[in-house]
């Protein structure tokens, strides 16, 4: 029987973690090729999500937990689950129901089928127009600056063969996009469109900081646009400056009577430069804190506990005492 992982990312999500656990379960209650675990990692929730998990997990050993020290945010957290996966094939799966359970059959089929990658993509939200209009936006600017092609209007959902995970674990990335390392790892990818559920239960926890983060995160980490815009935009304004600054000394000269410079174009002027001058030094310091973030090196997050993951500690140490006794009977 081949072993599919689930890594199902929570914070504050007592409302839901539940019923997903139970309509995971029942999807693969109907599967007999198959066995799965379901990893969650708590992000220190500071609800009775811990609680629930591990009342489950009582009762359930494919239910395992982590559970992080602290708050490590949406981007490390869930990264760090996918590392700790042991399946054949790892199924990323949010914890608030928007990405439909029953889609797992389906990115089985095409994972037997010999992809290495199948994403859940979506066509339409359910969710406020406004935003999805706006994902819509950034997922067509990132793919135009970017230097690889990313996946629109995917989040994550999906499923990733070992292999995959693997070569994630050889990156050693402390604060990575995974969208887009996905795509750069350049796996042929099967993409399965589903329409996004409202959110029934509980509250988003992204933010408009957060959205922010994982928005210059994926153009930081693949795109050298901005900086080379900055320096092609300094060169077209300084050109335009020059020719300005001359237009006006000739208009002086021979209408000396009767033009007036003025304050306005000067004020204007300074300001306009000034914005500019700010928003490429901001988009500078955005390179610099994905270096300083490279550079740090810390671990994606730390550990306070972990639940049920005992089995897979012997199953390793079973394989690798099976293959030692192979290889002195091949010898």
């Amino acid at each position: 029987m081949k072993l599919i992982s689930i890594v199902t990312p929570c914070y504050n999500e007592q409302d839901n973690v539940e019923e997903l656990y139970k309509q995971v379960k029942a999807v693969f209650d109907n599967f007999s090729d198959y066995e799965y675990e379901h990893i969650f990692i708590d992000n220190a929730s500071k609800d009775k999500t811990v609680s629930i998990l591990k009342k489950l997990a009582s009762t359930d050993p494919n239910v395992k937990i982590i559970v992080n020290s602290r708050n490590f945010g949406h981007i490390r957290s869930p990264y760090h689950a996918l590392l700790q996966a042991t399946g054949e094939a790892v199924i990323l799966l949010v914890a608030d129901l928007q990405d439909p359970p029953t889609m797992i059959k389906d990115f089985l089929v095409k994972w037997e089928e010999g992809y290495k990658v199948v994403l859940g993509v979506k066509s339409q939200s359910e969710e406020s127009s406004i935003m999805f209009a706006i994902r819509k936006m950034y997922y067509n600017f990132i793919n135009r600056v970017s230097e690889i092609d990313l996946t629109k209007n995917n989040t994550g959902f999906g499923l990733y063969d070992k292999k995959v995970i693997e070569i994630l674990r050889g990156i050693d990335d402390p604060y990575p996009y995974f969208r887009g390392l996905i795509s750069d790892i350049g796996f042929e990818s099967y993409k399965i469109e589903y329409i996004q559920p409202v959110r029934k239960r509980g509250i988003t926890k992204n933010n408009f900081y957060t959205l922010y983060d994982i928005a210059m995160l994926g153009i930081t980490n693949h795109s050298k646009v901005p900086l080379r815009l900055a320096a092609m935009l300094g060169f077209a304004m300084s050109a335009i400056s020059l020719l300005v600054a001359i237009i006006y000394f000739l208009a002086k000269m021979f209408f000396w009577n009767y033009f007036s410079v003025g304050v306005a174009p000067l004020v204007i002027g300074l300001f306009f430069f000034s914005s500019v001058q700010l928003f490429f030094i901001g988009i500078i310091g955005e390179y610099i804190g994905s270096i300083h973030t490279q550079v740090l090196k810390r671990p994606l997050v730390i550990e306070k506990e972990r639940i049920n993951f005992e089995k897979n500690q012997l199953n390793l140490l079973y394989n690798l005492a099976k293959n030692e006794v192979a290889i002195s009977t091949s010898d």
